[in-house]
């Protein structure tokens, strides 16, 4: 997964704004206690942190 396609996927699931607030903002224990965009920084696979962020948002199966 590219970060563009993590972004994108993020942004369906909560819209534009509130996708990136979210990804900076809310910190994930799965991440090692990072939100995920630091962990995207710290130059985490985007697809792990998409797998994260799918769970605790809870998203259907097929979106994952």
């Amino acid at each position: 997964m590219r970060y563009t396609e993590f972004w994108n996927r993020l942004e369906q699931a909560l819209g534009p704004v509130r996708a990136r607030v979210w990804a900076e903002d809310h910190v994930l224990t799965s991440l090692g206690g990072r939100s995920p965009a630091a962990a995207l920084e710290a130059g985490e696979d985007p697809k792990m942190v998409w797998r994260a962020v799918h769970a605790a948002l809870e998203l259907p199966e097929r979106e994952r």
